[in-house]
């Protein structure tokens, strides 16, 4: 198989495992709590680093921001070999409970982007495999942290999320919103592979309170910047679990 055109890499230079932030700093950030990272490939908004954890090898690869750009990663790594995927991200909150700085494990994602309407109908739904949101929810409660455990919603459009659009989510009993989860769910899904995603929550939509992005750490609110490391933690324990 030829090399990866956007990733760069190649059938066996990966593991079977991966985490996937959106951010290509934030690769940095999870290999920071592993062993001998080592980065593979880097280009446009792709990192790739292989590492260890506990022993166990795994890989970090940045998705970029939006489904598009997490649709050409899944992609691409599904071509050389992953089977597992987790996003360690960042969203907003949907419901007035869900302060900053919580972490959200995704049950399912609407699809509001545009995506997954290339590959399948928008009545399939774009739901985490089973075993790897049991591994999450298990690694949080094995750490003795607080979860928010429910569905979300995947938008394209950050700076068009209307004030209407944020209540019907709210009343809908979404928990959160972000930009990538449906795409990974729905092609995983498809290619009979595992994802999930945990993801910190950097603002509240409907509190009004600041709304951070999938980009470099140092943008985020303090609370939610510590508990990145935390989400990372739990997604570190889990993968090697699975």
């Amino acid at each position: 198989m030829a090399t990866q055109p956007h990733l760069l890499v190649d059938e066996g230079d990966l593991t079977d495992r991966v985490l996937i932030p959106g951010d290509p700093g934030r690769v940095d950030r999870i290999a920071s709590h592993c062993d001998d990272a080592e980065t593979v490939a880097e280009n446009r908004e792709y990192k790739v680093v292989n590492a260890m954890y506990e022993g166990q090898e795994l890989t970090i690869c940045s998705t970029g921001i939006g489904c598009p750009s997490a649709a050409i990663a899944i992609e691409e790594l599904a071509n050389v070999g992953v089977e597992t995927f987790i996003r360690v991200g960042t969203t907003g909150a949907l419901q007035s409970d869900i302060e900053i700085g919580d972490m959200v494990v995704a049950t399912g994602a609407a699809k509001n982007e545009g995506t997954t309407k290339r590959y399948e109908a928008v009545e399939y739904p774009a739901v985490p495999d089973y075993d790897v949101l049991s591994a999450l929810v298990d690694s949080a409660e094995a750490n003795d942290e607080d979860v928010h455990v429910g569905p979300i919603a995947s938008d394209d459009a950050y700076y068009a999320e209307s004030e209407a659009a944020v209540a019907d989510w709210e009343a809908a009993g979404l928990l959160a919103v972000e930009m990538e989860a449906a795409a990974v769910f729905s092609l995983a899904r498809r290619k009979g592979l595992r994802a999930g995603a945990i993801c910190t929550v950097d603002g509240n939509l409907v509190e009004g309170t600041q709304k951070g992005t999938d980009t470099e750490d140092d943008e985020l609110p303090e609370k939610a910047k510590n508990n990145v490391a935390r989400a990372i933690d739990i997604a570190l324990e889990a993968v090697i679990e699975l």
